[in-house]
């Protein structure tokens, strides 16, 4: 089993973004930290990212995994299956669907659980995942959405 723990993080909403992640693998006292900062993007766009790249990070497949997040955007998508519906009617009108169907391209290849966590109250994993994704859109390597830039371009 694989406790996978999220957080995603934007200074404006757009603006500079990051993701953090944990990766625990139970009972093997292994564990993974990773983050990424982007130029330009959405704390909804962080946040689904950084399940999508962990997710893509596991090489055994298919994995049984849990993943902690404290997005209720990305949870309750899944859990209420909001995503199935979105996914049958081609995302017609929603947001983030280059990011939704990367999502689902990775979340059928594992058996993935979903838990919803509070954020900012003293989750440890939780505490962690934000404090690196804000360092990391506030760092001087940072990448470009370039799905979302050219979103954002097209609507000017």
């Amino acid at each position: 089993m694989i406790n996978i723990y999220t957080d995603g993080s934007s200074i404006g909403n757009p603006g500079p973004g990051g993701f953090g992640v944990i990766l625990e693998w139970e009972g093997k006292g292994y564990t993974k930290n990773f983050s990424k900062g982007f130029k330009i993007t959405t704390n909804n766009r962080m946040e689904l990212l950084a399940v999508i790249e962990s997710l893509e990070f596991l090489k055994k497949t298919p994995s049984n995994v849990t993943v902690f997040s404290d997005s209720k955007y990305v949870i309750d998508s899944v859990q209420k299956k909001w995503l199935f519906k979105w996914e049958k009617n081609k995302f017609k009108g929603k947001k983030n669907t280059d990011l939704w169907q990367r999502f689902l391209l990775v979340y059928r290849k594992h058996n993935v659980n979903f838990k919803w966590i509070k954020g900012h109250n003293n989750h440890p994993q939780n505490e962690y995942c934000d404090k690196i994704a804000a360092e990391a859109a506030k760092s001087n390597n940072l990448f470009n959405d370039y799905f979302f830039e050219n979103e954002l371009k097209s609507k000017q």
